[in-house]
């Protein structure tokens, strides 16, 4: 961005300030962002909130937004993809996942609980949650890669829309809200029906007995001897239990 045209005398008798309508320009030599750091904003000019700073936030959120809906269309056959390989109960299901969900519906039959939404929230926390968004937000749990702190705000925004379409509730959205609600409000209703019929193919997949079970969990063991180390393992629980010793 460089100064051009702005003329020293105002025009048509308003008062303007020689190049206050250059906001963006007023500091010599700044290389501007596309959103400013929130520590460079002075304190002081932000309680006035002088028209002056919203303007100039104005104009920088509004470039913002359109260089998010470009990137956003670049990434979303990426994301639609995470979203297919994740919810699509005609792939393999691991047995732990059937059988896990199988236990929750049987307690919730046991303890008589008719909601719906309780058993949906039961499966959401155990796997979509507990795991899926664990690995989404932080990829170098399982790859040796160093996330940078622009890809892990982008990794949050796509968490925190996988998190939404496991939820049951409608969110009602306005022109007031968060732009990385915004962003996916069209898909979101997709991805929510995506969830609904994965805890649905789950639960009329064939019962995995408990058999079956404990000689997968002895295959996957057989699977994995060398890749563990079980002293590190019996070292932590050591540590765990001695540092609890009375309790336990």
């Amino acid at each position: 961005l460089s100064k051009m045209g702005i003329s020293q005398q105002p025009e048509d008798n308003q008062q303007d300030v020689p190049g206050e309508r250059h906001a963006l320009l007023e500091d010599e030599n700044k290389v501007w962002h596309l959103v400013r750091p929130v520590d460079e904003i002075d304190e002081g000019k932000s309680k006035r909130g002088s028209v002056k700073e919203k303007e100039r936030t104005k104009a920088i959120t509004e470039i913002y937004l359109t260089r998010l809906l470009s990137v956003k269309g670049t990434l979303q056959q990426f994301v639609d993809n995470f979203f297919h390989s994740v919810l699509n109960s005609n792939h393999v299901v691991p047995p732990a996942v059937k059988y896990f969900f199988d236990f929750l519906d049987e307690q919730a039959e046991k303890h008589d609980i008719k909601d719906e939404d309780t058993i949906h929230i039961w499966k959401t926390n155990s796997l979509p949650l507990r795991f899926w968004v664990n690995i989404l937000k932080n990829p170098h749990f399982i790859f040796d890669i160093h996330v940078h702190e622009v890809v892990d705000a982008s990794l949050s925004v796509i968490a925190q829309t996988f998190m939404d379409a496991c939820t049951r509730t409608e969110h009602k959205l306005s022109r007031d809200s968060p732009s990385n609600k915004l962003l996916y409000a069209k898909e979101i209703s997709n991805y929510k029906k995506m969830v609904e019929d994965y805890y649905k193919g789950i639960r009329q997949m064939v019962p995995v007995s408990d058999q079956d079970m404990n000689t997968h969990l002895a295959e996957i063991s057989r699977a994995h001897t060398d890749s563990l180390n079980t002293l590190v393992a019996l070292h932590q629980l050591y540590q765990y239990t001695n540092k609890y010793y009375d309790e336990v």
